[in-house]
């Protein structure tokens, strides 16, 4: 016969189980600290022998590290994503810049069109709660706060579309943004009207996700990202307009 005694499981394995899947669908981030020893064992209703036992499970595979007198984190399990040297040449490449967004075109188009299909409403509340502060920003004309909460606008979008795997790669891609690897974001808001143009595309995007539009939210996404193609592009142009300018000045007034 084909039947096995059942066997009660390990406490340990179900808190091993339980940190997994946090881990996995990305609601515990790398970097992030476990609460205390006591704590947690208290949350999770287990004895600190078996959170201790299921915490070594963890580290052994390399999902948690200890930090000698501060305690439990998740591991930077994204850090792997890319090797320094790719990375290096990511940011000393321009093509590279163009290869990012036009994958990030498609990823996200794919992401918002999911989004809107099956996004809880708490996830909806919650990109609509990201725009709602970039509108509360937008007036202090403050960059940096502008480029992050751009980045965690998008996060959450991907969060929204509940694809894990699609989640983990988009977030390791957005490490290497923010450590400006393949662009500084802060140039798209340094000009009055892209800023203004980025605050309503944004807008669409929000829109069509929260009227559940799949084809209208992936639209709006794709269009975004083209017109912050398009702005690099004009960016870099300008930019090397300028140089070639100046030596133009400079031979200029050599020849006095």
């Amino acid at each position: 016969m084909p039947f096995q005694k059942v066997t009660p499981e390990k406490l340990s394995h179900s808190v091993v189980r339980q940190i997994e899947l946090l881990i996995l669908r990305g609601i515990l981030r790398p970097g992030e600290r476990l609460p205390a020893e006591r704590e947690l064992a208290d949350k999770l209703g287990v004895s600190r022998p078996s959170l201790r036992e299921a915490v070594s499970e963890l580290q052994e595979r390399g999902l948690l590290s200890a930090k000698a007198g501060a305690g439990i984190f998740v591991a930077d399990v994204l850090g792997s994503a890319f090797a320094p040297a790719l990375t290096s040449l990511f940011a000393s490449h321009d093509e590279a810049v163009f290869d990012y967004i036009a994958f990030r075109r498609d990823m996200e188009g794919l992401a918002a069109e999911r989004a809107a299909t099956y996004a809880s409403d708490t996830d909806l509340k919650v990109i609509n709660a990201v725009f709602e502060k970039m509108e509360a920003a937008h007036p202090k004309r403050n960059p940096t706060d502008e480029a992050r909460l751009d980045a965690d606008f998008h996060q959450a979008i991907i969060e929204a579309s509940h694809n894990v795997v699609m989640l983990h790669m988009m977030r390791s891609m957005y490490d290497l943004l923010r450590e400006g690897v393949f662009y500084n974001r802060s140039v798209m808001f340094k000009l009055r009207t892209t800023r203004e143009v980025l605050l309503e595309q944004h807008r669409a995007i929000n829109d069509a996700l929260q009227a559940r539009d799949p084809v209208a939210a992936r639209a709006a996404v794709e269009a975004h990202l083209s017109y912050v193609e398009r702005s690099l592009e004009d960016h870099g142009k300008a930019q090397k307009n300028e140089e070639i300018a100046k030596q133009r000045f400079e031979h200029e007034q050599g020849r006095e």
